[in-house]
């Protein structure tokens, strides 16, 4: 008899299996300065860190489905879960994640064959700094395995191509990578139905519950991606993209703008080759453009002139 600890209708043995096959390639800053993910006490109410040690956590619920298509769709979460950011603004405590949307080959769900359909990579979700992406699995050639993952040092954010990881609020860096070796994978189960001891995930210390309570492949997101190339990954929230140059543009600006949530309705994606090596290819002309209103923020803020200049 299959065991479905968490009840939302997938056995903890397909879980785990389907954990273990797309469990993504972290590369991870050698001197960042949170270390690795930790581990977190089980049976506590509060996140407490029980160890850094590399321990990825791990979310599996049904997906739901594109089309007209009747095999099996399941969403994956993983979890890097860090004592703290300590980036810019830094703070206690840290969950981010990275997520794949994955499909079985026949109806049958055991003993199906899985193979991974979008993968999304969150970065400072829920702010105007929110550079998240979303991308098909075929682009970064990880249908039948994890996608590689980029983590930015400090801040933690996600990002499907080391590159991507400059294209941000100019507060995210990806040097001297290397790969991160995940200890294990600890199932989280579900909001109200927590395994492993994971009390912890509805703490309001932490916005890991909303995180956990919402799919990270929404119609709009998806349907965004697929009106571009099959070479592209793509902004999850474009709009904000010409504000998050400005601040990239000039690094004096960022509180205020980061406190005003200032956005536009201009939509950019990131350009890639058949490498799957995804650019932003507008972003240069981009911020270009908005660099020169900096002289005009920097008034505004009461910057002098040496300010001014040093913001473009």
């Amino acid at each position: 008899m299959s065991i479905d600890s968490d009840h939302d209708g997938l056995s903890d043995e397909l879980e785990q299996t389907l954990l273990t096959q797309f469990k993504p390639v972290f590369m991870v800053s050698h001197a960042d300065c949170s270390g690795v993910p930790a581990e977190f006490a089980p049976e506590n109410r509060n996140p407490v860190v029980q160890s850094e040690d590399a321990v990825i956590y791990g979310q599996v619920f049904p997906g739901k489905a594109e089309g007209v298509a009747t095999e099996p769709t399941v969403e994956i979460h993983y979890y890097h879960l860090w004592e703290k950011d300590c980036g810019r603004m830094g703070h206690a405590l840290d969950a981010e994640h990275v997520s794949v949307l994955v499909r079985a080959s026949s109806t049958e769900s055991i003993p199906a064959k899985w193979k991974a359909i979008y993968w999304y990579a969150a970065a400072h979700e829920d702010t105007v700094c929110d550079a998240s992406q979303i991308s098909r699995a075929s682009t970064l050639h990880a249908e039948e395995r994890g996608a590689t993952v980029w983590i930015s040092a400090g801040k933690h954010a996600s990002f499907l191509n080391e590159e991507l990881c400059r294209r941000g609020c100019g507060g995210d860096t990806c040097e001297k990578m290397i790969p991160l070796s995940v200890t294990r994978i600890v199932n989280l189960g579900e909001i109200g139905a927590p395994m492993n001891g994971a009390f912890w995930i509805s703490s309001h210390r932490w916005p890991l519950a909303p995180k956990m309570a919402r799919t990270d492949f929404q119609p709009a997101s998806v349907g965004r991606l697929e009106s571009l190339s099959q070479f592209d990954i793509a902004w999850v929230n474009p709009a904000k993209r010409p504000a998050q140059s400005t601040i990239a543009a000039g690094d004096s600006t960022i509180d205020a703008l980061a406190l005003s949530n200032q956005n536009t309705d201009r939509a950019i994606s990131t350009a890639g080759d058949a490498t799957g090596n995804a650019l932003n290819t507008t972003y240069g002309n981009v911020k270009h453009a908005l660099g020169t209103s900096v002289h005009s923020v920097g008034k505004f803020l009461g910057l002098g002139s040496r300010d001014t200049r040093a913001a473009q």
